[in-house]
């Protein structure tokens, strides 16, 4: 299925800015005096990067309203992630790279925020003293178990009946395979 998406495309209708009708059935017609419109998107390995990317921003302002509600303002949602990243383990900064798409400046300048918050601890390396262990406070886990107790409602909008679970898994597993064939295209070349 991938290979099929990235050599010919796939062909998606849309309507209403996006949205199915039959998503919201309260929805008939028109929409608040919007002409309901059908288009043909071809989807192209472009498109499902820029897909990517919007869906990554909107995901951010989830995490930056459920933060806002728990009345966190000191860390931003790039760095909730990395803390969602750590979970509970204790890891290098390495194997933190390994798990996120950060750049090494930017992980950087999020654990020192981080620490200074008090959300995380950074450990010297017994081995190496140039290197450090980052886990969790007590404050992080804290943190990172709220956003996850957010999120359940919104895994019940996505999740509805076991239809919706299964696109859930198709949609994880071809996003998987993507992150693999980009991955070995960069390495590798096609």
């Amino acid at each position: 299925m991938i290979q099929k998406l990235l050599r010919e495309g796939v062909e998606v209708e849309t309507s209403i800015d996006g949205y199915h009708t039959a998503d919201f059935p309260e929805i008939t017609g028109d929409y608040q005096g919007t002409k309901r419109s059908n288009h043909t998107v071809l989807v192209t390995h472009f498109e499902l990067a820029r897909m990517i990317e919007r869906v990554n921003r909107r995901f951010a302002g989830v995490l930056r309203n459920e933060m806002t509600k728990l009345g966190i303002d000191d860390v931003g949602p790039a760095q909730a992630m990395v803390l969602l990243a750590i979970g509970d383990v204790e890891l290098s900064v390495g194997e933190l790279l390994d798990r996120g798409h950060y750049v090494g400046s930017n992980i950087s300048y999020y654990l020192k925020q981080l620490a200074d918050g008090g959300y995380i601890d950074r450990v010297a390396s017994q081995r190496d003293k140039r290197s450090a262990r980052i886990r969790l406070t007590e404050k992080g886990e804290q943190l990172c178990s709220n956003l996850r107790n957010a999120g359940g409602a919104y895994n019940r909008v996505l999740a509805r009946d076991a239809d919706d679970l299964r696109n859930l898994e198709i949609a994880f597993q071809t996003l998987h395979r993507l992150e693999l064939v980009w991955g070995n295209a960069t390495r590798y070349g096609i």
